[in-house]
């Protein structure tokens, strides 16, 4: 693609094996597209020798950002003149620890007035709502990626496979039903289509899918029904993978009925429903047989003592559900379970200390 005569300036909030990875598709400086990097605690690795890639799809190679920050304080403060075209957020969602609306609120000012398109590659569903009501004037971008991708080491990040992030605008999440949310959803269409291009073009990231914001949710709804299913269940299991739990009889008809619950709940939430070329709840199992050793993320973060992201995989689709009537009886056990769970856990270590 020409390069544009103004400089695209771009920030990713969240430099793990996900953020590097994108963002590294992005960074062109002789095209004048120019990616940033808030880290936490790979800062010092990053901000010295930049991000090592060892990619199944496009071989090894640094990235070496335009700039690098220790926190989202050192990059309001730095703000290129007239902020950030994207604000990218690619930290876990974890409502009930932190409002990441309110830790992005110093970059999203930095732009001034409703500039910033913010971008969120996140799980779950409901993501969106607090950006929404805390910056009313911005575009949103909503994100859902498959990708397999690890960091190794600080500041050397492994893509296994898999490269396809979807986009969709956000205004209100039924695709605007007021003069205000079209005007949104208008605004939030042209960032993705550019946001998109940007990607295939300068990332060869062939996948990069653009979506209507129905249609984007339907994905991240899809999405649920893996991650809703097969995460809790995996902790609940004794920390069994995907795959085992897939062929053990029981698990298998307990996953089959979580997935099923998504699929009739969805349509009615959205008033759309799955697309025929989306998988149904027994292929996705047929498919987890084969994949040996995964982990679901959730039971890698409570077997390492992190938070799990309860609320955006099952507090938010359980409560969305019952906005519109819905009940979810299966992902309220699983939510209730390990809500619980987590919360004693949390007592526990609290005790410790004491």
């Amino acid at each position: 693609m020409a390069a544009p005569t103004k400089p695209i300036q771009i920030l990713f909030v969240g430099a793990g094996a996900v953020g590097c990875f994108y963002a590294s598709r992005l960074h062109s400086p002789a095209q004048n597209i120019h990616v940033s990097l808030v880290c936490r605690s790979n800062y010092t690795a990053i901000a010295s020798s930049g991000v090592h890639l060892q990619t199944h799809s496009f071989g090894n190679y640094t990235f070496t950002p335009s700039a690098v920050y220790s926190s989202i304080a050192d990059a309001a403060s730095k703000a290129p003149e007239g902020g950030w075209d994207y604000i990218v957020v690619t930290t876990k969602a974890l409502p009930d620890v932190t409002d990441d609306s309110e830790d992005i609120a110093p970059l999203v000012e930095a732009g001034g007035d409703g500039k910033s398109a913010i971008v969120l590659i996140q799980n779950g569903v409901g993501v969106e709502e607090p950006h929404r009501k805390r910056f009313p004037k911005n575009p949103i971008v909503s994100a859902v990626t498959i990708i397999s991708a690890e960091q190794i080491s600080q500041g050397t990040v492994r893509q296994n496979r898999w490269t396809r992030i979807s986009c969709g605008a956000y205004s209100d999440g039924l695709g605007g039903k007021t003069s205000a949310a079209l005007a949104l959803c208008k605004r939030g269409d042209e960032a993705v289509n550019a946001l998109v291009n940007l990607w295939k073009t300068v990332g060869d990231i062939k996948d990069a899918e653009a979506y209507s914001e129905v249609d984007l949710q339907i994905v991240r709804w899809h999405k649920i029904c893996i991650n809703a299913s097969m995460n809790p269940s995996a902790v609940l299991a004794g920390g069994i993978g995907n795959s085992e739990m897939s062929l053990d009889p029981d698990l298998r008809e307990h996953l089959k009925a979580c997935m099923e619950e998504v699929f009739d709940a969805a349509p009615k939430i959205l008033g759309k429903p799955f697309p025929e070329k989306l998988a149904k709840p027994e292929l996705i199992l047929k498919s987890t047989e084969r994949n040996t050793g995964g982990r679901p993320s959730m039971l890698v973060d409570w077997e390492s003592g992190r938070p799990m992201e309860l609320e955006v995989i099952l507090g938010n689709p359980v409560r969305i559900a019952k906005r519109h009537a819905v009940e979810m009886p299966r992902l309220q056990s699983l939510y209730a379970l390990l809500k619980s769970a987590q919360r004693q856990r949390e007592a526990k270590k609290k005790l410790a200390k004491l």
